[in-house]
């Protein structure tokens, strides 16, 4: 089935609002008939529309507006400390959001994580794995960012207190 580029974008929309997963580009272009390409431009539009949608390793998110509280929080390990730190987020209630490194030439460099759950720590280390590649904290010796999400203020402080205990996190 063709669709016009106006459908199409409100198939986008559709597609993404319903999904519980992130969704690939090469899904979305084989369920609407066009190249990946194609998608790629239509969800930089809906974006320039408003709508929050976020590129992860598993592929598209769209995000309704932000329900519970987060918190930037500064942590240092090594690549062997990754998954560890991710559990401990995930196995207490929150969700890792991103991570974020300085870079001296780039500046502030992000890189979408979005794992809420011990299933999806797991995609995402797989996937980090098989594509052969570092991880961001290897271009700052360790230190990093992490957006946290948790449903309230209790959740976020037990997180924090655990990633404290672990020794990740960095404190003044």
């Amino acid at each position: 089935m063709r669709f016009s580029r106006e459908e199409r974008l409100k198939k986008i929309v559709e597609i993404l609002e319903k999904s519980k997963e992130p969704v690939s580009g090469t899904t979305l272009a084989e369920e609407l008939g066009v190249s990946r390409q194609i998608v790629v431009q239509d969800i930089a539009y809906l974006r320039s529309k408003g709508y929050n949608i976020q590129s992860t390793p598993r592929g598209y998110v769209m995000f309704e507006k932000r329900k519970g509280v987060r918190k930037l929080v500064a942590v240092k390990h090594g690549v062997e400390d990754i998954a560890e730190e991710l559990m401990t987020v995930v196995r207490k209630g929150g969700r890792v959001v991103d991570v974020i490194v300085e870079h001296p030439v780039y500046g502030e460099i992000r890189g979408m994580i979005d794992v809420s759950n011990e299933d999806e720590v797991l995609k995402f280390l797989n996937l980090m794995r098989a594509s052969k590649t570092e991880p961001l904290l290897v271009l700052s010796g360790g230190v990093h960012l992490h957006t946290i999400e948790a449903p309230d203020e209790g959740t976020l402080d037990e997180i924090v207190e655990e990633l404290r205990k672990k020794g990740f996190l960095i404190e003044e």
